[in-house]
């Protein structure tokens, strides 16, 4: 099987590595990838938000399988491209893609599909939004309704930050809050089957202690050894199959990954979010500790067979990924600093260095965005793991690196994104 995987960041270097590593696997391509990722894979120049250039490279090149790594070429139709050529795609198409490029229309299946998920409105003028914003109470969450880059959402206690960031939008989401941690679960779904991959959590706020803005995700982790263990189960049968069957018959069947953002409350797990991708950096453990390959998982969704291929299967250990990112992250970014220590730090054992916003100056790797690289670690259990994966960030620098210390670190893990305190804090 050869595989061409489309886009540039951490999640597609993590999706490479995996892919690589499959024996199944004899060629694994990206376009346009990183130079992390042009280790393992042979990089192509194609702009991922073409859908006709990715289609044609992906007939050029005879590969089996396409994997669509982030939501901006879902949401331009990228998947339905490569499947009118006649290749596999692993992604969904445009009309499905809305679960995520529309916060209202994702809230409207949910409430369809009866997923059980925050209370909200659905906003398009500064007098609606102060409305839902004294319905709902505070802790205020405001969504933009658009694609943010994983950066649209205000959670505050303060009415007035949360009256301009609506405004510095389109229409937006008002939601309540859901107390309770937060939980990444992805599914991999063929349009009527689904198989939950291993939980994990990630850290979104810049700062230790969940302060500071919300980022695309600080660092992350598996297993989740606080978390009910049937949860997986649970989500597939009250949240993931209900809005598969709810998308087939709205006419857009779901082939890809359904990303379930979760807040476990004292009701039970709640919906925070779909996306419609594989979330970067909660992602990166999950690969790390998966048992099975890759490859036929995705391709036997991606072609409608995913009730063919055994579900997927975890070792028995824990994974860490720690995020380095630039000087000026998450408002700003640095470019063109000088990265040292990395291909060291890749060499110890049980570490991958995962590229996200690399680039090479001559022979210097350089920065090149926010989130410049995650340091993912496995060992026998999360303790360990952590350990590894920060002693392995140690021996990186660059100009005003910026990286948390507590990932990982419980009982933190437990409580990040749902204190009020840590709200209040921000």
């Amino acid at each position: 099987m050869s595989c061409l995987v489309i886009g540039t960041g951490g999640r597609e270097h993590a999706l490479a590595l995996a892919l690589a590593r499959d024996p199944a696997v004899h060629a694994v391509h990206a376009a346009p990838g990183n130079p992390g990722i042009g280790a393992v894979a042979t990089r192509h120049d194609v702009d991922p938000m073409d859908p006709a250039a990715v289609a044609d490279l992906a007939r050029r090149l005879g590969v089996d399988l396409v994997v669509v790594g982030p939501e901006a070429p879902l949401v331009a139709g990228v998947a339905d491209a490569v499947v009118a050529a006649g290749i596999a795609c692993f992604g969904p198409s445009r009309a499905a893609a809305r679960l995520e490029g529309s916060k209202a229309f994702s809230k409207e299946v949910m409430a369809a599909a009866q997923v059980p998920t925050a209370r909200s409105r659905t906003c398009e003028d500064a007098e609606q939004v102060a409305a839902a914003l004294d319905e709902l109470g505070a802790p205020y969450v405001v969504k933009d309704d658009a694609l943010a880059a994983g950066k649209g959402v205000v959670v505050t206690t303060d009415r007035d930050a949360a009256l301009a960031h609506a405004a510095g939008c389109g229409r937006v989401v008002v939601e309540e809050f859901l107390d309770g941690p937060e939980v990444s679960l992805f599914a991999i779904c063929d349009g009527t089957t689904a198989h939950p991959l291993q939980p994990a959590q990630d850290f979104k706020r810049i700062f230790d202690g969940g302060r500071g803005p919300n980022t695309g995700g600080m660092g992350s982790y598996t297993p989740l050894t606080w978390a009910p263990a049937d949860l997986a189960e649970v989500v597939i049968e009250s949240v993931v199959q209900p809005t598969l069957d709810e998308m087939a018959r709205r006419g857009a069947p779901f082939r890809g990954c359904l990303y379930v953002g979760l807040a476990l409350t004292a009701a039970g797990p709640r919906v925070i979010e779909f996306n419609v991708r594989f979330g970067d950096p909660d992602i990166q453990p999950v690969l790390a500790v998966l048992d099975s390959p890759l490859g036929e998982l995705l391709l036997a969704a991606a072609q409608g067979r995913l009730d063919e291929v055994p579900a997927p299967r975890f070792r028995d250990e824990a994974a860490v990924s720690v995020v380095l990112a630039s000087a000026g992250y998450p408002e700003t970014s640095s470019s063109g600093d000088v990265i040292t220590g990395a291909d060291a730090a890749d060499a110890e054992p049980g570490v991958d260095v995962i590229h996200a916003g690399t680039a090479l100056a001559g022979d210097e790797l350089v920065t090149a965005g926010g989130r410049v690289l995650a340091v993912r670690a496995t060992g026998p259990d999360v303790a360990a793991a952590r350990a590894a994966a920060y002693a392995a960030a140690d021996r990186i620098a660059f100009e005003g690196l910026q990286r948390r210390s507590d990932i990982a670190a419980e009982p933190l893990g437990v409580v990040e994104g749902a204190a009020v305190a840590a709200v209040k804090e921000s």
